[in-house]
Parts: C-alpha cells; structure tokens; sequence
C-alpha cells in the first residue's frame, strides 16, 4: 500500500500537473515553440517554475523546479532564467498565484509592427478583450532574464494583469496558471485579429464599455 501524500504534497503534485498540462496545450495550439516560454505557480512554502530551456510541450511535472520562499533552487532540474520577473508579481501581488510568459507569434509581431500605445498595447475591440485582459503596457526591449524587467513589474504587478516584453512576447498572471493561460490565449487571439483587419477596427465606446463594468464587474 502506497503512504498516503500529506495535504501540501497533494497539492504540489496537482500544480505540477496542471503546469505540464497548460504547456502541452500552449505548446499544440502553437503560442510557443522549441524551449521558449516558462511558467510557475505559488506554493506555500515556496514555487515552482518550469526549467530553464524546457520546452513547454513536453514537460515532465516530475522535473519542474521548485525554488523556496528565499528563492533558492530546491529540487527539479535548474529553474527558468525568468525567476526574478515571476517573484516579482508574486511578491507584490498576493492574490496571484500562476504567471505564464510565452513567445506568441502575433503578440511579438505586434511589437515589432508598432503597438497602439505603450500603456495600453491593443484598443479595447472585444469585449471579452477588456474582461479577460485589460490594459496591458509595453515594456522595452531588454534581455531575456534581464533583472531591470523585474523591477518594471513590481512597480505594474497591482495595476495589470500583465505586460508585454518588446520582442519577447507576454507575461500574464492570474489567480491559477490555467486562468492566466487563458488570458494569453485571449491577449494573443486579439492581437491577430487587430493586424489582419484594414482599416482598423473601432475600438469600443465608452458606454459600450461602461455597460461591461457594470454587468460584469469589468476593470477598464
């Protein structure tokens, strides 16, 4: 008979499993390729967050890393090198306990195409854009692991729901790892659409947008 697993251990294993999940569908529906992008989600006593150079369409949640709560690499193969950047919304931002960063192919192309502002990337042209997303701002291009995007964030990470790195692609968090996938998808899905379209579409207006505050309780 297996040792029953504590209730900590229980739900460690059940986020490592969600992490590879998330991955593996990111990973099929193409808004990352090779060994780009990384993921965590917050524990208890610490993190996890996928390795470096691993690629999200095959992880194995056996493998993810776990760092404590000081940050020090505790078990799993070698963290991301985008450590300090996911410790930055967490540690400014309780509420949140999964952070996504992909390489999406329209959402980099719109960096380098020119976005609609550097505070706010897209217009509001959906609604579900303003619900699931919100202002997302531009952050200029640095390094990949550069400790200045870090800094960037923790002084955004209460105000957005994520940010957008010049020529890397998003970073959003959530309150789990599947809803800020979900809000990549949708960031992501909203940048293709707003390249594709000539002319421009329209954004929203401000009633049409004061109707999904209140309805929904939107944050615009």
């Amino acid at each position: 008979m297996s040792a029953r697993l504590s209730p900590r251990r229980a739900a460690e294993n059940a986020l490592r499993e969600e992490i590879a999940q998330t991955g593996a569908d990111l990973y099929r529906r193409r808004y990352t390729v090779g060994s780009a992008g990384n993921i965590s989600a917050r524990l208890e006593d610490g993190w996890l967050i996928t390795p470096t150079d691993a690629c999200l369409g095959h992880l194995d949640p056996t493998a993810i890393a776990k760092v404590d709560l000081a940050g020090q690499w505790v078990s799993g193969e070698k963290p991301s090198k985008t450590l300090a950047l996911h410790r930055a919304v967490y540690d400014h931002h309780p509420s949140m306990h999964g952070v996504v960063h992909t390489h999406s192919t329209h959402l980099v192309a719109l960096t380098l195409a020119g976005v609609w502002r550097e505070d706010d990337v897209l217009p509001p042209i959906s609604p579900y854009y303003v619900m699931k997303v919100g202002h997302i701002p531009l952050i200029p291009y640095c390094r990949p692991g550069d400790p200045s995007v870090a800094e960037r964030v923790k002084a955004l990470a209460g105000e957005v729901r994520g940010v957008l790195l010049e020529r890397l692609g998003p970073v959003m968090w959530g309150a789990s790892v599947s809803q800020a996938a979900w809000a990549i998808e949708e960031f992501e899905e909203t940048a293709q659409l707003w390249l594709m379209t000539n002319p421009r579409p329209e954004p929203l207006s401000d009633a049409q947008i004061d109707e999904l505050r209140t309805v929904f309780g939107a944050r615009w």
